[in-house]
């Protein structure tokens, strides 16, 4: 007996999330080892260059869309196309305005909660780093860039293709994908240098999560990533702190 011809829709499933779990598990064992392998004064930049590496292989050597779908176009400028310049500077723009405007935000509770949790009551001295251009070029592109375009722009895309964004939070759409990454991310951090304190950089995390929700790409992540970490060290120094 032939079977009716009626039209069947096929099974949709969603990615498996044990290729995106496998990969950040494999590329943080990996970047904990250079971190202590390789000479302190190359260290970072290796780490950096490993996660760069892997957003490659793994997102920017497909097409346009692609690219754009893990939020990794940059205005146009990682995509396989010829520049625009007008949306390239209209979205520089737009990532400066988010970074600079949530930095003025969490400052002056950063400051306020860094001299409570660190005991400082001494006064604050502005010392300014060896090199202001090291530093800032260091913090974006060995530092912020390449982590952003891995935890936020590969991973948290990937997990939330697989597991949905149900939620909605001050219009940017989230996911168990967002907390995930922001884990990963931390004990990414805790494990390079092996210090406890650094899981604390989970909630940093899933601010750079929601804001490339928000803005749909790293950019924005990216340079708040940087301000916060510029911030930090700024603070620091201020008070004699790892100095």
């Amino acid at each position: 007996m032939i079977a009716s011809q009626e039209s069947v829709k096929p099974e949709v499933r969603s990615p498996s999330p044990y290729k995106p779990i496998g990969v950040a598990i494999a590329v943080t064992f990996l970047v904990t080892i250079l971190s202590y392998v390789v000479p302190d004064n190359y260290a970072a930049t290796a780490v950096g260059a490993t996660f760069l590496f892997a957003v490659i292989a793994l997102v920017l050597r497909h097409d346009s869309s692609t690219i754009r779908h893990y939020g990794l176009s940059l205005g146009g400028v990682l995509e396989p196309l010829p520049i625009r310049v007008g949306p390239a500077l209209r979205e520089a723009g737009e990532a400066c305005a988010w970074a600079l405007g949530l930095t003025a935000v969490i400052a002056p509770f950063f400051v306020v909660g860094f001299r409570f949790y660190r005991q400082t009551w001494g006064s604050f001295h502005l010392v300014a780093p060896v090199s202001i251009a090291d530093e800032l070029f260091g913090q974006a592109l060995v530092i912020a860039l390449p982590e952003e375009a891995f935890y936020r722009g590969y991973l948290m895309t990937a997990l939330d293709d697989c597991w949905g964004t149900p939620w909605t939070i001050a219009k940017a759409k989230l996911g168990w994908g967002w907390i995930l990454s922001s884990a990963l991310f931390a004990v990414g951090h805790a494990l390079t240098i092996t210090n406890v304190e650094r899981l604390a950089v989970f909630f940093p995390a899933l601010l750079f999560g929601w804001l490339r929700a928000r803005t749909r790409g790293i950019g924005a992540p990216a340079l708040f990533h940087v301000l916060c970490n510029v911030l930090a060290s700024t603070v620091e120094r201020g008070y004699g702190i790892g100095v």
